[in-house]
């Protein structure tokens, strides 16, 4: 018999709230986290504005000592250590170095391109020859891996220990992929999530692309626009969410505070047929990832009251939309409501599916559905689809029960996890 799988903790760095609590404050209030970067406007970007985490020397004090903190600036590891310390703490569990090895617990977290500063700042010293002053943390803090190797090492871990990369389906690919672990018994527990490094030599490419919008400049909260008319690309942001699953017989017999339960979920890929390329989806394959995740979840599609979106704020929101009113082969009035955290904090690429997730959780958990700002004047392909009332602008209180949460990224690559409230 498969393990039915629980959420126990939460953590997340995101660019409007750094913790649950204060990112909970955001999400209710509409608190946008995108803001003005003059960094990048010196470099001559055409999108000056992005989503950074607020975190200062004294908060990473907390996480960090002093000797961990020295020539450390891989900002996509910090962010991932400091969310998967909160996940794991707010479990119920203790961070004792000297603790005794956990084989119960295992860590799926993802990430993009890692250590970027850190990379740029070693290739600089080796082109003057320097190559004894790089230090002694320069492999770990630009190998994939990093981000898993410093967490699992901060917390004992003793079960599989790994890092996923699949673009901006990487942290909703780590759910599924923790969840899998757990059903078929092989561990009681796993921190998963995904962070992503923030800053020019991560953004700069997609500057490169014209995929990110250059019109809100001046206006930076006004920038991300999902599904809006008047979207003109995305807006890039960085952070980390983490979430502690567990099997709801671990849960219940240590007594944890159970948030939500994942029903199950799906991982596919488009191959770059039919439409999909390296940064297109092909319809077919998203269709059929929803479809066999409500299958999997034993859900029925008339039971998603909220989905939370890949929804960029690009060419291809109207396409997520009918991919979705097909999938679930529900339309215009009858279509559940839906929503785009990226109205809140930007694109954070590797990062977005975990942040999203947290997001979705936390909607369930207090009962209401986060707002989609800047969305006033919805896109006319996506009015023909559903109606305007399904893309709430305020925030609302709403009994929910199921939410279904899909990302979307680089490479024709497609992940679906159902969420459902849970009632003991």
């Amino acid at each position: 018999m498969n393990q039915r799988v629980v959420i126990t903790g939460l953590g997340v760095v995101a660019p409007n709230g750094v913790g649950v609590s204060q990112f909970t404050d955001a999400l209710k209030n509409g608190i946008s986290g995108i803001t003005f970067h003059q960094q990048l406007k010196d470099l001559n970007f055409s999108c000056q504005i992005g989503g950074i985490p607020k975190v200062t020397d004294e908060l990473k004090s907390k996480y960090f000592s002093d000797l961990q903190l020295r020539g450390f600036n891989s900002s996509g590891i910090l962010y991932g250590c400091m969310a998967g310390i909160d996940a794991w703490k707010d479990a119920g569990f203790d961070m004792n170095p000297d603790s005794e090895l956990d084989f119960d617990t295992g860590l799926v977290f993802g990430t993009g391109t890692s250590g970027v500063e850190k990379f740029r700042e070693a290739i600089y010293k080796l082109d003057d020859g320097q190559v004894r002053r790089l230090g002694s943390t320069v492999v770990l803090q630009t190998m994939a891996s990093g981000i898993s190797a410093y967490l699992s090492g901060m917390l004992g871990l003793g079960n599989q220990v790994t890092t996923n990369s699949s673009a901006c389906t990487t942290g909703t690919e780590a759910v599924l992929m923790g969840y899998d672990r757990i059903t078929n018994g092989k561990a009681k527990r796993m921190l998963v999530g995904s962070c992503s490094d923030h800053g020019p030599y991560v953004w700069g490419g997609f500057d490169a692309m014209r995929v990110m919008t250059y019109k809100h400049n001046d206006n930076p909260e006004k920038g991300s626009r999902p599904m809006s008319a008047s979207a003109s690309g995305f807006v890039p942001g960085s952070g980390a969410g983490a979430l502690v699953l567990e099997s709801l017989e671990s849960a219940v017999e240590r007594g944890a505070t159970i948030y939500a339960e994942v029903l199950g979920g799906e991982v596919n890929s488009g191959g770059q047929r039919q439409g999909g390329t390296l940064t297109a989806p092909n319809p077919e394959a998203v269709q059929r990832c929803i479809k066999n995740a409500l299958k999997s979840s034993g859900v029925s599609p008339n039971e998603v009251d909220v989905i939370n979106g890949h929804l960029t704020a690009t060419s291809k929101d109207a396409l997520e939309i009918e991919n979705w009113t097909k999938a679930l082969r529900r339309k215009h009035k009858d279509f559940p409501l839906i929503n785009s955290t990226k109205s809140l904090v930007g694109h954070c690429l590797a990062a977005a599916g975990s942040i999203e997730c947290v997001a979705s959780i936390i909607q369930l958990k207090e009962q209401f559905v986060v707002p989609n700002i800047n969305c006033e004047d919805l896109h006319d392909a996506i009015k023909e689809l559903i109606a305007v009332s399904a893309v709430p602008i305020q925030s609302m209180d709403r009994e929910i029960q199921v939410v279904a949460k899909a990302s979307f990224g680089f490479g024709d690559v497609n992940a679906c996890v159902l969420f459902k409230r849970f009632i003991p």
